[in-house]
């Protein structure tokens, strides 16, 4: 096992060529600056195609609440990466601005998988809140420099009655889709997550 506690293999499961690129990944690694609550888990080498998965949970250490799931396949030759879906880790197509793909050696790709890492982690993550009578009725995690939506919540017996009814004649409380951030008006607290945000 590897010293870095947030960052967790067994080398006795990998082949040679993703002990390669783990190794170089996980020197790459030390370095980051990764909340407790943050985890990066390798391998995951029982995937039906057999694939090494490395992958990242950001997570909202104020709320403890998990943003999103970014990782790469490795399959010796190859490294593909982008957001996954936190049950299965496949790479969600739909979230084309953080993929990549590249093909190389295994010490080139894990040095490609740590710059991709490493950007990922400097983007600018904020959380928008929405307060009605001393409670959070509604949250947005969003990157600053996109707008980029990741995660939202929305609790309409604590929003306001005319909004509740507003949103819902609208057709945007059904349990599915994005609240249009606009329609709630301006947020009562816009929280820094991670990263750099582009007015620094």
């Amino acid at each position: 096992m590897h010293e870095i506690p947030w960052f967790e293999y067994d080398e006795d499961d990998l082949d040679v060529a993703q002990r390669a690129f783990v190794d170089v990944l996980a020197e790459r690694a030390a370095s980051w600056l990764v909340d407790p609550l943050d985890t990066v888990v390798l391998p995951s080498t029982n995937t039906s195609n057999g694939q090494l998965i490395v992958y990242l949970d950001i997570d909202d250490p104020q709320r403890n609440q998990g943003v999103l799931t970014v990782g790469a396949h490795f399959d010796g030759s190859v490294a593909r990466g982008g957001e996954l879906h936190n049950q299965d880790f496949t790479i969600r197509q739909t979230a084309s601005e953080l993929a990549f793909e590249a093909p190389g050696s295994p010490t080139e790709l894990a040095n490609r998988a740590a710059e991709w890492f490493e950007a990922v982690l400097a983007r600018p993550l904020v959380r928008y809140e929405w307060h009605h009578e001393g409670r959070m009725y509604a949250v947005r995690y969003e990157y600053a420099d996109t707008g980029r939506g990741l995660s939202e919540g929305f609790e309409a017996p604590l929003a306001p009655d005319a909004l509740r009814k507003r949103l819902a004649a609208d057709g945007v409380i059904r349990g599915r889709g994005w609240i249009n951030r606009a329609g709630l008006g301006q947020p009562d607290v816009i929280a820094h997550v991670r990263g750099v945000c582009p007015d620094q």
